[in-house]
């Protein structure tokens, strides 16, 4: 079996694996990033929108904009529509061309001076004295032994890494998202707002959405609970449902499929010689299912933090315990107030779903935050929302 020896290695080529990628190799390091697929940012797993909080860790490029989104049209079970304004919500902002994104982020890396594979697979760590040494890699038929100072799982929420160094990343289907989405042509779209319908006969426990391409073009999803999906409430079953309802003459021209991890950040996201970060450390809000700019800016603490222990030649868990203690100082807050919020509406039934909205209905809501929505609806319906005021305030 071959073998190499880097500094630090990248499993997965997704916004959070590229970002530790590039910000490891502008400090000096070392770096190999290895994606499993054959072409960076296929299949495409998401639905594409983005807050704008994503230009403070990457130069905007009009390629891989769609469309900008000015606000959120939130809908009721009854059709009810909220309106909110702003740029703070986690998929509010642009609509990315993800293919084309991620492509972009990778070549960012390599200009970086990151080694970057495709068509190649993680399958194993290398271990020793209870330490990450590295991986096991499979390429074209041939394996190959990777040391590593750091190894970091940037592999997505089915993430093996994690798994492999004994930290749990098992998720209950309560905890998991299943979606379909289908890119539709020849619709009636909203240029400017992104729109999200909310709805037990829509979507049980999530939510479908229309995020707008350009022209007639949109990507229209559904995200249902994990505990809810069963073989005939599958996620595109409802899917179907909504676009014969509302884009009865569209034309599906891609489909999508994948699943989004609602549980909050893990407890554990680093170990002896291990980094884990985006999807594979749960950095997602759970009652939006967002999570590209937390994957981004959690990269970037992580290749800092890499950084700063090869220099240091520590790379115990407890030197690494700093990437944690900085990435929930900068947003694991607002990740466990998500988590509180999705558990309290998952709870509540379209009556009272359709209250909350009609509460609102009329007021633009102009700070398009997610904290800014739970405030107002507190306000306005203090019985039904004294739960959730706990978690807010």
């Amino acid at each position: 079996m071959k073998e190499e020896r880097h500094d630090v290695v990248v499993v997965g080529a997704g916004p959070a694996g590229s970002i530790t990628a590039k910000t490891a190799a502008e400090l000096g390091l070392d770096v190999l990033l290895i994606e499993r697929n054959q072409e960076i940012g296929v299949p495409v797993k998401c639905a594409e929108g983005v807050s704008k909080e994503i230009e403070k860790f990457v130069a905007l490029d009009k390629d891989w904009i769609c469309v900008e989104v000015h606000g959120a049209n939130i809908y009721g079970p009854d059709g009810t529509k909220v309106v909110m304004a702003g740029e703070r919500m986690d998929e509010v902002g642009y609509v990315l061309e993800r293919r084309i994104f991620d492509r972009a982020l990778v070549s960012e890396a390599a200009r970086a001076g990151a080694e970057v594979r495709v068509k190649t697979e993680a399958y194993g760590l290398i271990e020793a004295n209870g330490y990450v040494k590295g991986v096991y890699v499979r390429s074209i038929g041939e394996d190959t032994r990777i040391y590593a100072n750091v190894v970091v799982g940037a592999d997505g929420v089915e993430s093996r890494v994690g798994r492999w160094a004994g930290i749990d990343t098992r998720l209950k289907p309560s905890n998991l998202s299943v979606c379909a989405e289908f890119l539709m042509c020849n619709i009636e779209v909203n240029k400017d707002y992104s729109e999200f319908f909310l709805g037990s006969e829509i979507a049980p426990k999530g939510y479908a959405w229309v995020f707008p391409k350009g022209g007639d073009c949109a990507n229209v999803g559904v995200g249902i609970g994990g505990d809810v999906s069963g073989e005939t409430h599958r996620a595109i079953d409802y899917l179907n449902a909504f676009v014969r309802n509302k884009f009865p003459d569209g034309k599906p021209v891609a489909e999508m499929y994948g699943a989004v991890p609602l549980s909050g950040p893990l407890n554990e996201t680093v170990a002896d010689g291990l980094i884990l970060v985006g999807d594979a450390a749960r950095q997602v809000n759970p009652l939006t299912g967002g999570g590209i700019t937390y994957a981004m800016q959690a990269g970037k603490i992580a290749g800092e933090v890499i950084a700063g222990a090869v220099q240091e030649n520590n790379f115990s868990k407890l030197r690494l315990m700093e990437y944690k203690n900085r990435w929930r100082s900068a947003f694991g807050k607002r990740l466990e107030t998500g988590l509180k919020a999705k558990e309290f509406f998952f709870g509540l039934s379209d009556a009272d779903l359709n209250t909350l909205a009609h509460s609102l209905e009329g007021v633009k809501i102009e700070d398009l935050s997610t904290g800014a929505l739970l405030l107002e609806l507190i306000k306005r319906n203090p019985k039904i929302l004294f739960g959730l005021a706990k978690i807010v305030i």
